[in-house]
């Protein structure tokens, strides 16, 4: 379960979707200049955000938009919807030392562990909308375009 820059792409886009469906049509075209990203990258996060039931894509004049309320969405299911390797958060190495006693008992001392941490990101995922996000961040647009600047 290792997280790229996927995940907190696949968030901008949602925030910027949902900032921006009301005031313009959004395209992939505004999507990757809002994100400074390769406009393939993010086709292929909509993509993959259509498919987890999360946004809508129109062609022609429709453009893109919110599938369901960002208050019941996670940032697990944006992980899940978006990610490719997710197998596991941890990875251990190869190529151990069969005759070394760390090499040999390390999995017995890390697993129980490691897949505890694992069970706690993911819990702590769920606990986090990206509603939140978006409300904050609309919040400080505001204050930002009421004081001018920084």
């Amino acid at each position: 379960m290792q997280v790229s820059t996927k995940f907190t792409i696949a968030i901008h886009i949602l925030a910027a979707t949902q900032y921006f469906q009301s005031r313009q049509k959004v395209t992939g075209d505004l999507l990757a200049a809002s994100i400074g990203s390769n406009p393939a990258l993010v086709r292929k996060l909509l993509s993959n955000l259509k498919k987890a039931g999360l946004i809508q894509t129109k062609p022609g004049i429709g453009g893109i938009t919110i599938a369901r309320d960002l208050d019941d969405v996670t940032f697990l299911d944006v992980y899940n919807a978006v990610e490719t390797n997710k197998e596991t958060l941890f990875h251990f190495h190869e190529g151990l030392h069969p005759d070394c006693p760390v090499a040999s008992n390390i999995h017995a001392a890390l697993d129980d562990r490691l897949d505890r941490i694992q069970r706690e990101f993911e819990e702590s995922f769920r606990q986090v909308t990206v509603g939140e996000v978006t409300r904050e961040l609309t919040e400080k647009i505001q204050t930002t375009q009421k004081t001018g600047g920084d």
